[in-house]
């Protein structure tokens, strides 16, 4: 029955794809930056239900443009942070590749970025910094990389000196996968290891009961710290709202 509810989901979120890359090609260049913003969180909030996964969102989200940083566990995760609050992400070059996901989420505005290469991060830090004065909110995973959902991995701070020098607030997030039926942590959404994209995808839609739990702290800004100071009190912060133990 669960390899049966899979395949129906599989068909209505093609369906669903589709539709957005429909979207994307012949309206998005029309619509306003709201109405941008409102199609990708209406778009990612259908996926979520096509999927079988209910979202919920604890504490709201700030208003303006921010630096939103969130821990990392799935490729799922852009759905969901999008479903609670659409943002511009930046996202490693490799998913440009994907199979039509890369289509999507370049489609949405994400800035890539070579992580092998030291010097690409400082254009990357040049460009959110633009976005930011423009008014974005823009996503990073500072982790650099998926985790388990056990820890959290120690962050990347490079990306935080677009914060620091527009003096735009970052906005921590804390994001887990649960069973709806007593609240503990979900495994299937993960993608870490030789697991790959399909296996990790598939798994996912046999589920049943799986919730997408967001939440939110309390924006913060520099306050004359510097990026690594200030990016390890932002850990600190969605450590505490996961009640995640920090990880080497």
């Amino acid at each position: 029955m669960t390899a049966l509810l899979a395949l129906w989901r599989v068909m209505r979120v093609v369906a669903h794809v589709m539709g957005g890359l429909w979207t994307l090609r012949f309206q998005f260049a029309a619509l306003s930056f709201h109405e941008r913003q409102a199609r990708v969180q209406s778009w990612s909030r259908r996926m979520l239900r096509l999927m079988g996964v209910r979202l919920l969102v604890h504490g709201e989200a700030p208003e303006g443009a921010g630096l939103l940083l969130s821990n990392h566990i799935s490729w799922l995760d852009i759905v969901v942070i999008n479903a609670a609050r659409p943002s511009r992400f930046v996202a490693k070059s490799d998913i440009r590749h994907w199979p039509v996901i890369g289509r999507l989420v370049e489609g949405s505005g994400a800035v890539f970025i070579e992580r092998e290469k030291r010097r690409d991060a400082m254009r990357v830090v040049h460009h959110v910094a633009e976005r930011l004065r423009a008014g974005d909110v823009v996503a990073v995973f500072p982790e650099g990389t998926t985790g388990d959902g056990c820890g959290l991995l120690p962050f990347h701070a490079n990306l935080l000196q677009a914060a620091v020098v527009t003096d735009a607030p970052a906005w921590p997030l804390g994001l887990r996968y649960s069973d709806a039926r007593d609240g503990s942590r979900h495994d299937a959404p993960t993608y870490v290891g030789d697991t790959t994209l399909v296996a990790s995808l598939w798994r996912t839609l046999r589920q049943t009961g799986l919730q997408a739990e967001v939440r939110w702290g309390e924006p913060d800004t520099a306050q004359g710290r510097d990026r690594r100071t200030w990016s390890e009190a932002l850990r600190l912060q969605i450590a505490e709202l996961l009640d995640l133990p920090l990880s080497d």
